[in-house]
């Protein structure tokens, strides 16, 4: 094994901004911008910096290779793992070229594909999320955007290997939830994970997509909300002002949590990890229903 065998075509990480945004008492609306800010590692440089001997493949063996998408196989702290992400570019030119990391139904279609293999071969799955939602067009409706993400959701929940799944970003609507079913589910201090965006949101209730804040502190967003409601199972703590000022901090502590979750579920007998998973499923809903009934 090379001494640093890590892909070298994302380039080198920009440089932080001057005066970072403290990330203590941030509003919904404020850990928003920062799960969207342009300098924060994305889901390719979390591969890139935890992943040795990252091998990308490519294609659904459908319709084409997606490039809004990766997925491959690596070694996680000396151990074989299955690995898939969105790619969100970091300035406009990368942005076009991997659809501003929104997959189509091939994309999706490629994760499985992965996922699949790797539960042949025994090997864990690392499942790195940063999207603003599954792309929206009519030609990704035409080959089956929807059943390509019901199917993922199905066959993830069934799947007979550990899933760790890391929000490293934005986890946004059906998008994420199709890379987002896991034994573990991370999320970084200012990650966002939604059904929909603040502004579709705003949209749709108020028919303004100017009350985005208000939207915001509404969906309930944030790693702070959602390990309340038990939908995730961890937060990751970032470094002051966020991710982007300190990327190094920032995948030590996603290597130590993941390694750390990575250990114990490998000790689990497989039908032990799949009723876990189920139950943790399927606990969500209750957890909400007491919340309606106690207001």
């Amino acid at each position: 094994m090379a001494a640093d065998p890590r892909p070298t075509r994302l380039g080198p990480q920009q440089a932080a901004p001057a005066q970072p945004m403290p990330t203590t008492r941030l509003s919904a609306w404020e850990i928003v911008q920062l799960a969207r800010h342009p300098q924060r590692p994305k889901a390719p440089e979390f591969i890139e910096h935890l992943i040795v001997d990252f091998t990308e493949l490519h294609g659904d063996r459908l319709f084409r290779d997606d490039p809004a998408l990766l997925a491959g196989f690596g070694w996680f702290e000396g151990q074989p793992v299955a690995v898939i992400g969105p790619y969100k570019g970091r300035d406009t030119k990368e942005n076009l070229a991997h659809n501003f990391g929104m997959p189509n139904p091939e994309g999706y279609r490629k994760a499985l594909r992965v996922m699949k293999l790797a539960e042949k071969f025994g090997r864990p799955v690392l499942s790195f999320i940063d999207t603003p939602a599954a792309y929206p067009g009519d030609d990704a409706e035409e080959r089956g955007q929807a059943q390509a993400i019901a199917q993922n959701i199905a066959e993830m929940s069934a799947l007979r290997v550990p899933i760790v799944v890391v929000i490293t970003g934005e986890g946004g609507s059906g998008g994420a939830l199709a890379m987002g079913v896991g034994d573990v589910v991370l999320m970084l201090e200012n990650a966002i994970y939604t059904v929909i965006p603040p502004e579709g949101c705003a949209a749709i209730l108020w028919r303004d997509a100017g009350r985005a804040q208000e939207a915001a502190e509404a969906l309930r967003l944030t790693a702070r909300d959602l390990r309340g409601l038990g939908i995730i199972d961890e937060i990751i703590t970032e470094p002051e002002g966020g991710a982007q000022t300190d990327p190094d901090a920032a995948m030590l502590a996603a290597r130590e949590a993941v390694g750390r979750h990575l250990g114990a579920l490998a000790a689990l007998p497989v039908e032990t990890l799949l009723e876990r998973r189920y139950q943790k499923y399927r606990i969500i809903g209750r957890q909400v229903e007491r919340l309606s009934r106690a207001r």
